[in-house]
């Protein structure tokens, strides 16, 4: 490996805007594998750059540490990701994003519903769940999860 190919820790946080501890929190979760200098110094591939960049951009997404860390395991260490790589990576990730927003359209779907019929009747309202109907679909905000109240009675 050249040693241009290769950054100190403080030269990766400036170029991703991360801060050194972030980088090393990164680094002891498998985000990123840092090398060791023969002095013992963390160094970095350059390519590392845009693995945090991902990172960031994943959390800005809503997506955890853990599924961010499964993503990533999927790029090749040692070598800079291709753009057949990303694409891979790209088109595991959309089917969590997807889930995501269809969960969204259907929360702001039922909130719009609720909370702009202004009839405030807790017989009409599809959020109602008299009888803890809900609780036979599993856990959670069943009907805002989609899941579908029995006609009313």
């Amino acid at each position: 490996m050249h040693a241009d190919d290769v950054l100190p820790i403080g030269t990766l946080a400036r170029r991703t805007g991360l801060s050194v501890s972030a980088i090393r929190y990164y680094e002891e979760r498998g985000l990123l594998t840092g090398l060791r200098s023969a002095g013992g110094q963390r160094r970095f591939r350059r390519s590392d750059i845009r693995r945090l960049s991902f990172v960031r951009i994943a959390q800005g997404l809503g997506l955890s540490i853990e599924g961010i860390a499964e993503i990533l395991a999927g790029l090749p260490q040692g070598r800079t990701p291709t753009a057949e790589d990303w694409g891979r990576i790209s088109r595991d990730i959309r089917t969590v994003l997807d889930a995501r927003i269809a969960a969204l359209e259907r929360t702001r779907d039922k909130l719009d519903g609720c909370i702009g019929c202004g009839c405030l009747s807790l017989k009409t309202c599809a959020l109602y769940n008299p009888g803890d109907r809900a609780a036979g679909f599993g856990a959670g905000p069943r009907w805002v999860m989609g899941d579908r109240p029995p006609s009313a009675d």
